[in-house]
């Protein structure tokens, strides 16, 4: 099954992503001790807790779609912020609360949208077999591999589309005006003629001559802004299941015995392509009933027989299968076990081109012809040899894996130099160097063994960092161990400002110049509000809402609330570290128009806003009737009752 999992990781994680379903995936189970110890969770939902385990991984989700959506521009401390982690949580919160409801209003989906919802996620739909069948054994693996049986699997989907049907429900009957929509088209497409005098910080940290006594005022003020973080420099080594396949290559005679132990699985069962015409026999009927069926068949198997190119016309004519009529009949290709035990005795004796005789099922008489055939296929072994080597390399793996888990974790913890050599040399290992924190470090991908927390956990207790110890063996993934050794600690400080005093006076100058900034920035524009002048602007922008020109967004803002009477009019805006911006307004220009093409297309904007609306407001009101308790230092509001 691990060999499955592992060399079909992409669908794993596909399929894991729909496991992770909001009320039921959301709070895994935690062990007694969390969920007795509030300590292991960060709130609780009309009685459902959600982990802290649960929650930073919800957090580490939305830091890492933030690196891989911005790159080398993203900034962790824009990102990982109390804010942000507040709105996580709520957005966990509002997921608890949605699955209640959509059990409190027994909201259910049909068997056939299940199977269509299920069919739709690649790391299932990839496991068709060419006939359109399952490939039942391994979508048994893909759900064991997560803890979960096809009925239970069923049942998840089943209350995902359930509580879709809630949100989908408000925003499918959200509507727009075409008035309303070309008001806010107009409004949008409004141009404003602007021009621009930025007072920048760079221009004003000239005048800033910090004393050594301002200095050590500011760096007493600010010390914590200095501080180093704890942090230790390790060694470490991985046993993983992953480098011990790479490293094995099987023998020609073991590619080939695997290839003809496993031959039903390099082979592809014989189709045939069919038509066939249905006589409806009803099972209640009478001996005359089936008679009258029987005697209709024969009548139509006659004229088939007679005009064997009119057999398409024939079934669109007198078939009565709703289902193939249409398509003259046609069935499409199918192998053994897919159809009814008569019809695919009949349909598989025939050769291509030929019609059957009257085929007797328990739907009635069927007459068959056969359109084309697909005989059985068996790859050979080249064109599979590659597959085979990577099989028979994971089960060795895991086999050395298996047997090497115990060992390596006695070895790291036996040194008796509290050093990883003996396991590195036993088990040919390379051993790497780090430095950690405490907390994962954002600049590496989440998954990366040194963000791991149980590995972070281990690394900065006691028994690591003050006698000095390897830590356990941790299981930081499938089949994935890892032992650290810490070789230095550095405890939090802040370091004397003598050692940081270049830092401390960049960062003194820097807040003082863009202060400067700020204030000159101000004054002018009082003076601008008396004695309007275009002296050192830009020259003229025309900017929109949908069309900024580069004018920051608190800037526009401020433009566009302008009234447009006598004008030009000046507004400021504060924009923080990069100083401080006037914008002269000169004129507003009316002319715009809406383009009638575009109008439904806003209309249907406008409306999925206002949907975004009501779904807000419901939410809100689910919660106002919620139960929603807060645990430790996530607790931002009392109680909801």
């Amino acid at each position: 099954m691990f060999d499955f999992i592992r060399n079909h990781q992409r669908w794993a994680l596909a399929i894991l992503a729909l496991f992770i379903l909001p009320g039921l995936g959301l709070v895994g189970i935690q062990g007694f001790r969390g969920f007795f110890d509030d300590d292991a969770n960060v709130a609780s939902v009309n009685g459902h807790k959600i982990s802290r385990q649960d929650y930073d991984s919800a957090v580490r989700d939305q830091l890492d779609r933030a690196r891989q959506m911005l790159g080398a521009s993203f900034d962790p401390k824009v990102f990982d912020t109390p804010k942000i982690r507040s709105e996580v949580l709520d957005q966990m919160i509002q997921q608890r609360i949605v699955a209640d409801e959509a059990q409190r209003l027994n909201l259910t989906a049909s068997n056939a949208a299940v199977l269509k919802y299920e069919l739709s996620i690649p790391a299932i739909a990839q496991l068709r077999k060419p006939d359109g069948s399952m490939d039942l054994e391994q979508y048994r693996q893909l759900l064991q591999a997560q803890g979960m049986t096809p009925t239970q699997f069923d049942a998840r989907v089943q209350y995902e589309i359930a509580e879709q049907q809630i949100s989908e429900s408000i925003a499918t009957s959200a509507m727009a005006s075409k008035t309303v929509a070309q008001q806010i088209s107009l409004l949008a497409g409004q141009q404003r003629e602007v021009q621009g005098l930025t007072f920048k910080p760079a221009d004003y940290a000239a005048q800033v001559h910090p004393s050594d006594a301002d200095l050590k005022t500011y760096y007493d003020a600010q010390g914590q802004a200095f501080q180093t973080p704890e942090s230790a420099q390790i060694d470490y080594v991985t046993l993983d299941q992953t480098a011990l396949a790479a490293a094995y290559q099987p023998s020609d005679a073991d590619q080939h015995k695997y290839y003809q132990d496993n031959l039903a699985h390099y082979s592809t069962d014989g189709e045939v392509r069919a038509s066939h015409i249905l006589i409806v026999a009803p099972k209640s009927g009478s001996a005359a009933d089936l008679e009258k069926a029987r005697q209709k068949a024969t009548a139509i198997l006659a004229e088939v027989r007679a005009h064997p190119d009119k057999f398409a016309d024939l079934a669109k004519q007198d078939s009565q299968d709703p289902g193939s009529a249409a398509n003259g009949g046609d069935l499409g290709f199918f192998s053994h076990g897919m159809m009814v035990k008569p019809f695919e005795d009949a349909a598989f004796a025939l050769k291509k081109g030929e019609i059957s005789d009257l085929v007797q099922s328990d739907f009635g008489f069927h007459i068959i012809k056969v359109t084309d055939v697909k005989p059985a296929v068996t790859k050979s072994f080249a064109e599979v040899q590659g597959s085979i080597i990577t099989d028979l390399r994971n089960q060795q793996a895991a086999k050395l894996f298996a047997d090497s888990a115990d060992g390596f974790t006695n070895a790291v913890y036996e040194a008796p130099a509290n050093s990883l050599k003996p396991a590195a040399d036993k088990y040919h290992l390379t051993i790497h160097q780090a430095t950690v924190t405490r907390t994962p470090n954002p600049a590496l991908a989440p998954t990366d063994p040194l963000n791991n927390p149980k590995l972070l956990a281990a690394v900065f207790a006691d028994d690591a960092v003050k006698a000095q110890h390897n830590t356990a063996a941790i299981e930081i993934g499938p089949s994935t161990l890892i032992s650290a050794h810490v070789t230095h600690y550095q405890a939090a400080a802040v370091p004397a400002l003598d050692t940081i005093k270049a830092q401390v006076q960049q960062k003194y100058v820097a807040e003082q110049a863009a202060k400067r900034a700020h204030d000159a920035g101000a004054a002018q524009l009082a003076v601008l509000q008396k004695t309007p002048s275009t002296s050192g602007f830009s020259p003229v922008l025309k900017v929109s809402r949908t069309d900024a020109q580069g004018v920051p967004g608190d800037a526009l803002q401020a433009i566009f609330k302008v009234d447009g009477q006598h004008l030009p009019q000046y507004v400021g805006t504060d924009l923080g570290d990069a100083g401080y911006a006037i914008y002269r307004v000169n004129a507003i220009d009316q002319s715009a128009t809406v383009d009638p093409s575009k109008l439904a297309a806003a209309q249907q904007q406008i409306a999925q806003i206002d949907a975004q609306s009501e779904l807000s407001a419901y939410y809100a009101s689910l919660k106002a009737r919620s139960k929603i308790k807060y645990y430790g230092s996530l607790a931002a509001t009392p109680d909801s009752q």
